[in-house]
């Protein structure tokens, strides 16, 4: 099973966070081979972290908790809030396998949160710009909540143009960047 877990940072946690960074790639490192897609968010500025991306692949909905939950930024207070939804990898593929490369454009994950019929299920036509993408869904599978996505564009309203207008409650966009130790 698939999951999106996007932590929130507090406000003003860049510093705590930077203390952490080894615990927390430690940490990830236990889960390499689970990690489909990771790496931070950023405020407007491009530089403070807002957040904290990871997609993975665990048995259950109480291992994708134990995941996000055990995180050692958010044990040591680092985030506000968790969303953790289970995701479809629509691409069947990893950021790793994305030909753009991890460098090259701008980057930015696109949350459309949502309820009732369900939306953008069929990838947009330019697959070429997408990282990942997929339907946020309920722990049982059966029920979409929303839509997630990876993508290059040249700003974030293109970003945002990925998604149908109209068909979320709120859509998201952050500044990303492909994650992992440096």
């Amino acid at each position: 099973m698939e999951f999106l877990c996007y932590h929130r940072d507090r406000t003003d946690s860049n510093a705590l966070r930077g203390e952490l960074i080894e615990d927390h790639w430690s940490y990830m490192d236990g889960y390499a081979a689970e990690l489909i897609a990771r790496g931070p968010t950023f405020a407007d500025d491009g530089e403070t972290a807002s957040g904290s991306l990871h997609i993975v692949d665990l048995p259950d909905p109480a291992a994708a908790r134990a995941f996000a939950f055990d995180e050692p930024n958010h044990q040591a207070g680092v985030y506000r809030d968790v969303l953790l939804r289970r995701w479809h990898n629509t691409m069947g593929r990893t950021m790793w396998d994305f030909p753009g490369g991890p460098t090259d454009g701008n980057r930015y994950l696109v949350i459309g949160l949502g309820a009732g019929e369900a939306a953008d299920i069929v990838m947009p036509p330019d697959k070429d710009e997408l990282i990942a993408y997929g339907p946020l869904l309920s722990d049982d599978g059966t029920t979409w909540l929303g839509t997630a996505v990876l993508l290059r564009a040249p700003d974030q309203a293109a970003a945002r143009a990925v998604l149908a207008p109209g068909r979320y409650a709120d859509i998201e966009v952050h500044d990303w960047e492909f994650g992992g130790r440096r």
